[in-house]
């Protein structure tokens, strides 16, 4: 899989630049051709993908000749694909022309109102550790992730080989940087951008150590320098270097910035609608993230007098305790999932929903929002970890558009991935998963509230009206039981991104008022149908979307077409 936003570093790569082709984009122009216009789109998709996909083995351009020319290129693909005929086309069909059109548009909003390369400091942080746990790593990358996971250690001469061409460009890059960088006066981005250098940083220090811990879908490794030749530990030790005078040089120069970091509420809103196709404006944004706050801070209230006879609920008090804790929830999800008929049970679900993905034990005093969850009660986080059950079946079962099988780029899947995440850890709740433990369902709401109360604060820092400290004083007071701490590593990290990435803060609460809205109508056909709502059912035929806006799925699931679709709010019709 290749990262979000490759398209931008691809398209300022010199063509012909040569470099393996993903297995996904393999699959994609593999696919037999499809006949008429339908066919049409898919070609014209394949040739995207292979334009706007490149193997990260060469330093990007990002000088103003460029920017301009990539410009003037994007203009014939968006030519091209408005010149396909959708007349008489299914609404699978169709999705896949928005998905494909969404891609591009995200493309152009990068080159004319984001402009990562010249604004945002963290962009050229591009070595990571750790697979994320959606579809593709989050926010814009100068170019093609240097995904140390994805190899197995020791390494093979092949892959030794492969990691040595990727590190080699780090240098440059960095160097490029300061010259793309000059102009930037974006405070925000630049006073918490240097920490992402700072983690690539002691990520290339702990290759060199072989302390790395690399994990991905389904597997977690030691990854180590062990047997390698002399040419990768002198790349690694030169990446580790130039990533840290980089960083450095940026922690110089932070104090001297003082402009607005935010795209401001009017591209906020053309972004959503048009990139990741989600119909709210700014405002609406705000008036439904407030309610969602205010019902998970009164939800808990209530929660918390139903409980008050019962004792708190305690964390675990030590390592071994966290593990068995971890240990018999791990196993009690996946028997509650399958039994319930929730999900299937697929041969990946033990693969891909284990203990390491919730970390290790840490004591009072040193606990982050997640950590003060998880050590209280771990299907929290584990019922959010859905997230990786998707990444087994987009793994395993690939779906059968050629389009979908490709995660979209500019974080298309967000209000897919994290919203219907987050509201798993509700649907679980509500299906009885805490029955047994009612405090549980306290932590529920504070989870929501958090979430509600972090994207409120990332709309305001994208209007310019906060700046990231006071965000994460925000997004600190009104999460519950101070669990959330306003200075802490994880609220400047998910702040920085939802800085970085528009819509990202938001993604979590709006894609599951976007999943209520679509379960509701789902449910109102079924009646019409004379048919039961069946939960399994449903998932089943959400899942089998892929990870694409829901909104698309309404179109697919229920709607003729988008006419019949009653206006919510003032949503824009869907083309």
């Amino acid at each position: 899989m290749k990262v979000h936003h490759a398209l931008l570093a691809v398209a300022f790569v010199v063509a012909g630049q040569p470099g393996a082709t993903p297995l996904a984009l393999a699959q994609v122009i593999a696919t037999p051709a499809a006949t008429g216009a339908y066919g049409q789109l898919l070609s014209l998709f394949a040739e995207w993908k292979a334009f706007s996909t490149a193997k990260n083995t060469a330093v990007p351009s990002y000088t103003p000749e460029a920017v301009a020319s990539r410009t003037a290129a994007l203009a014939g693909w968006q030519t091209r694909l408005h010149a396909i005929s959708t007349a008489s086309w299914t609404p699978q069909q169709l999705t896949d022309y928005r998905l494909v059109q969404a891609e591009m548009n995200g493309l152009d909003f990068d080159l004319r109102i984001l402009r990562p390369w010249a604004r945002d400091p963290a962009f050229y942080a591009v070595v990571w550790g750790q697979r994320t746990d959606v579809p593709l790593r989050e926010g814009p990358l100068a170019t093609d992730e240097i995904a140390l996971y994805r190899f197995s250690y020791p390494l093979s001469p092949t892959d030794s080989h492969e990691l040595l061409a990727e590190l080699r460009i780090v240098p440059a890059l960095l160097t490029e940087a300061r010259r793309n960088l000059q102009n930037s006066n974006a405070r925000d981005l630049w006073v918490y951008g240097a920490q992402a250098l700072r983690d690539q940083a002691t990520a290339l220090a702990q290759l060199q150590a072989g302390t790395l811990v690399a994990s991905t879908v389904g597997r977690t490794q030691t990854a180590s320098l062990a047997g390698t030749s002399p040419e990768l530990r002198a790349a690694v030790d030169d990446a580790r270097k130039a990533t840290e005078t980089f960083a450095a040089w940026l922690d110089e120069r932070a104090a001297t910035k003082t402009g607005p970091s935010g795209v401001g509420k009017d591209n906020y809103t053309w972004y959503q609608q048009n990139v990741h196709l989600v119909p709210f404006t700014w405002d609406q944004q705000v008036v439904l993230l407030r309610r969602e706050l205010d019902r998970a801070q009164a939800s808990l209230l209530l929660e918390e007098h139903r409980n008050r006879n019962l004792p708190p609920l305690q964390p675990a008090a030590d390592k071994a305790a966290f593990q068995h804790l971890v240990e018999d929830r791990v196993t009690k999800i996946l028997a509650f999932l399958v039994g319930e008929q929730i999900i299937p049970d697929k041969p990946y679900l033990k693969e891909v929903v284990r203990k390491e993905l919730l970390g290790d034990f840490a004591p009072a005093g040193q606990r982050a929002f997640f950590t003060e969850i998880i050590h209280r009660e771990p299907m929290l986080l584990l019922s959010h970890d859905y997230h990786w059950i998707d990444l087994g079946r987009m793994r395993d079962e690939p779906n059968s558009s050629p389009i979908r099988r490709v995660a979209a780029s500019s974080n298309i899947w967000d209000t897919r991935a994290e919203g219907f995440a987050t509201a798993f850890e509700e649907l679980v709740m509500h299906a009885g998963l805490y029955d047994d433990n009612p405090r549980a369902k306290e932590l529920v709401w504070i989870m929501v509230a958090n979430r509600a109360a972090r994207g409120l604060a990332s709309l305001y820092v994208q209007a310019n009206e906060i700046d990231l400290q006071q965000a994460g004083t925000f997004h600190a007071t009104w999460t519950p039981r101070t669990y959330s701490h306003p200075k802490d590593q994880l609220t400047a990290f998910e702040q920085l991104l939802y800085l970085r990435q528009p819509g990202y803060g938001t993604s979590y609460i709006i894609g599951k008022v976007e999943l209520d809205e679509l379960m509701t109508e789902y449910a109102k056909k079924q009646q019409q149908l004379n048919r039961p709502f069946v939960l399994r059912t449903f998932l089943d035929s959400f899942n089998g979307e892929g990870m694409i806006p829901i909104p698309l799925m309404e179109d697919e699931l229920i709607l003729q077409n988008a006419q019949d679709h009653p206006p919510y709010f003032n949503e824009p019709a869907r083309q």
